[in-house]
């Protein structure tokens, strides 16, 4: 009992810390670090098994991170020609519609980062009314923030699910996001991209947004080591909270699931799924829980990674977010949870 008392009350710090305090926010990753070391502490469950998975587990996204960036800084004088001659050739809605889907669907591959850095170029390239630009920003960002799933590339709440789930009974490979979650996915990608085609307007009635500075080789390597440290802090949280996810989390209903996790719009989705997915949990548990972690996410900044990434560059105040965010993120759960009840999950 005393342990369950204990990580209860760590995972009340670890759900509500970055969101109250600004200095836990800036260091996120030390702090979750040092939360899963506690949680594992609290729940006796240090071996040296555990030790290699948190060593290793996050070298694949890093990895990924390292080299997307890197590439990313080199090419981005002829990514920002490439932007203005597409604008051109198709126009600004046709090019609307094709960059939200382009980057929610290769977000799996590059990572939701360098889409977020990428989706942050072309805005900045776009010049667009302020309005639209924002518009545009979010609905990009729930779509990345959803592609982004599809494999243990694409962001740190994949790369947990995947470490969780690799043993009984799912054993999850690589591909495993992608074969149970592409139906949801797709569809969802178009979607927002046919949103910002609808949205976006040719050229600026006011002020625009823009990039705050580019990137140099320092920043791309502390954001690396950052993504080491975060997904390794997931490891050792999700390990640590275990008995919660066993005793608790597996015998919620899956419909229950999916509107709890709307709570991922004010804190990180990856951080929930560590909390709270695990192989105790079914197929339709885990599908609900999932994608209400995933859409939520997209409806404040601190809900994800691109969300983040793209408002600390363009400096788009949470107010402005919030107007764009939280009403069509809402929509977005209302027709997912309608649909999955009417076809099954």
């Amino acid at each position: 009992m005393l342990t369950i008392v204990a990580l209860f009350a760590i995972l009340i710090l670890v759900l509500f810390l970055p969101f109250l305090v600004k200095k836990v926010e800036e260091n996120l990753e030390i702090f979750l670090f040092t939360m899963g070391l506690l949680a594992v502490t609290a729940s006796a469950q240090w071996a040296w098994p555990l030790v290699f998975e948190g060593l290793v587990e996050p070298i694949k996204i890093t990895l990924a991170v390292l080299i997307a960036g890197l590439l990313f800084k080199f090419l981005r004088p002829a990514a920002r020609k490439a932007v203005g001659a597409a604008v051109s050739a198709i126009g600004i809605k046709a090019f609307a519609f094709a960059i939200v889907v382009l980057l929610g669907f290769v977000s799996s591959v590059v990572t939701a980062i360098i889409s977020a850095l990428l989706l942050v170029e072309v805005i900045d390239c776009m010049k667009l009314d302020r309005e639209d630009e924002i518009k545009l920003v979010v609905v990009a960002c729930f779509a990345i923030g959803m592609g982004a799933v599809l494999t243990p590339l694409g962001e740190p709440l994949a790369t947990i699910v995947i470490s969780k789930l690799k043993g009984e009974p799912y054993h999850a490979s690589f591909w495993f996001l992608f074969e149970e979650f592409w139906h949801y996915v797709v569809p969802g990608v178009l979607a927002f991209g046919v949103l910002a085609a609808v949205i976006v307007k040719k050229g600026p009635e006011g002020d625009t947004l823009s990039e705050d500075r580019a990137e140099g080789i320092p920043d791309i390597l502390l954001r690396t080591a950052k993504t080491y440290l975060f997904v390794m802090a997931l490891v050792f949280l999700g390990t640590g909270f275990k008995p919660i996810i066993d005793a608790y989390i597996s015998k919620l209903p899956p419909e229950g699931l999916f509107w709890i996790n709307s709570i991922s719009a004010i804190l990180d989705n990856a951080t929930l799924a560590a909390a709270e997915v695990g192989p105790s949990m079914s197929e339709s548990q885990l599908a609900y829980a999932l994608l209400g972690l995933i859409i939520a996410g997209g409806m404040l900044i601190p809900g994800n990674i691109p969300n983040i990434i793209a408002a600390g560059k363009l400096r788009i105040k949470s107010k402005e977010w919030i107007r764009v965010g939280v009403p069509l993120g809402a929509a977005a759960m209302v027709i997912y949870f309608a649909a999955m009840l009417a076809f099954g999950a």
